[in-house]
């Protein structure tokens, strides 16, 4: 195991055997689904129509015998009709943004509440925050789980919480300055929307007090994560949640390996799949994520289809417990333009090797007759004139024709010309006919 980059201390499971681990989600995972299967009308009608019980789970393997989970089962049983506990024990609601249909609705008891503040703080201290720290909270609070299931999180790991929230990007550079937090919690694209401001201001980026940052809510490529770095003089790790199964804290890096989040596998077991015939795949096999809740009373979640894109990794600096790969796509974010599959974290990774590009674009779909037409919108860096990017804009057509198989549009923007997002951005714009 790596030199730990904290001073706070683990919890006893985080040093378990991968043995002792395995025992403890399996007792966990049988009372998990024989807890749905009698307190969800749900899943007792997807359990009984897939002829499964149970009861007959005798082995982690035998999960894969039990139906999946979808969005789609929370939005039509909106608002409360999966959760498993009468409504006297919810002790809270939250719920997505709905942009795409109903809100998918979770419930947490206060336990729930306990176990999530748990991970997050388990998480915070595997991202490298020690005794004293400030933590700068620029997740969104409200229904959205980030922000408060970051202070949570934050508060229980024994750190100061300062919960900010989203939006007012002058006020956030003001009150980092005179706050002076060590760590910060947001999301990739929005922290780039500050390091702006800071410029506007003035101010190195790099010259602030902050020492972590906690980067979740949306993909980020590793040539992002050395992009922060760079420009902000931190350390940058990933945290990944989501929050039909519980919100932030489901994984988190780990400071010292940085190589992929840890997945806190004594409350959420783990499974990749081939999305298209649902077979669980070996360990190390790309495909779709796919996660069981152990502990979770409100809103047990059974073998939910997360469409993130992700392989399970052998434990590192958590040696019993797997890690994911880094997800920088997801299933339902793909686009396919004239056959060829792509991703927006594949254009992104292309992007960042241009010094005259920004990290901010749109990729834009449109139709020119039958057929769809990729333009990417993208800044030109900082200090840089749009007209003298005219190279960087050829050589970024080249190479996403070489790299990912399509050609493509490039639009140049000035510095804040791509829209911002104080949460989640917005990377594909669909100008299509419906």
């Amino acid at each position: 195991m790596s030199t730990r980059l904290t001073d706070l201390p683990l919890e006893p499971i985080e040093t378990a055997s991968r043995d002792a681990l395995q025992a403890l989600q399996l007792e966990r995972l049988k009372w998990s689904l024989d807890h749905a299967y009698r307190n969800s009308p749900v899943y007792r009608r997807k359990f009984d129509a897939a002829g499964v019980h149970p009861d007959q789970l005798r082995s982690l393997a035998d999960l894969a015998r039990f139906p999946f989970t979808a969005k789609q089962d929370l939005r039509d049983n909106y608002p409360f009709g999966m959760f498993a506990v009468p409504q006297d024990r919810i002790a809270r609601i939250h719920a997505s943004s709905g942009t795409t249909g109903k809100p998918t609705v979770v419930g947490y008891t206060l336990n729930d509440i306990d176990n999530w503040a748990t991970v997050v703080a388990r998480s915070v201290r595997a991202a490298g925050a020690r005794r004293g720290d400030k933590v700068h909270i620029s997740y969104g609070y409200g229904l959205f789980t980030g922000g408060l299931g970051a202070h949570y999180g934050v508060e229980k790991a024994g750190l100061t919480a300062i919960p900010f929230g989203g939006g007012q990007t002058e006020r956030q550079v003001q009150l980092i300055q005179d706050f002076k937090p060590e760590v910060i919690m947001v999301t990739p694209s929005y922290m780039l929307a500050i390091a702006d401001e800071f410029e506007r201001q003035g101010i190195d980026p790099a010259s602030t007090s902050l020492r972590v940052g906690i980067f979740g809510a949306e993909p980020w490529t590793p040539e992002m994560r050395v992009a922060i770095e760079k420009r902000l003089g931190i350390s940058a790790v990933d945290i990944y949640g989501l929050s039909e199964v519980m919100g932030p804290g489901v994984a988190s890096e780990c400071a010292e390996t940085k190589d992929g989040p840890t997945i806190w596998e004594d409350h959420f077991y783990p499974e990749v799949i081939d999305p298209d015939t649902g077979e669980v795949l070996p360990d190390g096999e790309f495909g779709e994520l796919v996660f069981t809740t152990l502990s979770k009373e409100a809103l047990p979640i059974v073998r939910y289809r997360t469409r993130d894109l992700t392989r399970l990794l052998p434990g590192s600096a958590r040696a019993a417990f797997r890690r994911m790969e880094k997800v920088t796509g997801r299933s339902d974010d793909m686009m396919i333009i004239r056959g060829v599959n792509v991703f927006p974290s594949q254009i992104e990774e292309l992007i960042l090797r241009h010094a005259e590009l920004a990290p901010h674009y749109q990729c834009v779909l449109t139709k020119d007759g039958h057929l769809d037409v990729l333009t990417v919108r993208v800044e030109c860096a900082h200090g840089v004139d749009p007209a003298g990017t005219r190279q960087a804009s050829a050589k970024l057509t080249y190479d996403i024709k070489a790299y990912i198989g399509v050609t493509v549009g490039i639009e140049i923007l000035p510095a804040g010309g791509v829209e911002r997002s104080v949460g989640k951005a917005r990377r594909i714009v669909d100008q299509r006919p419906r």
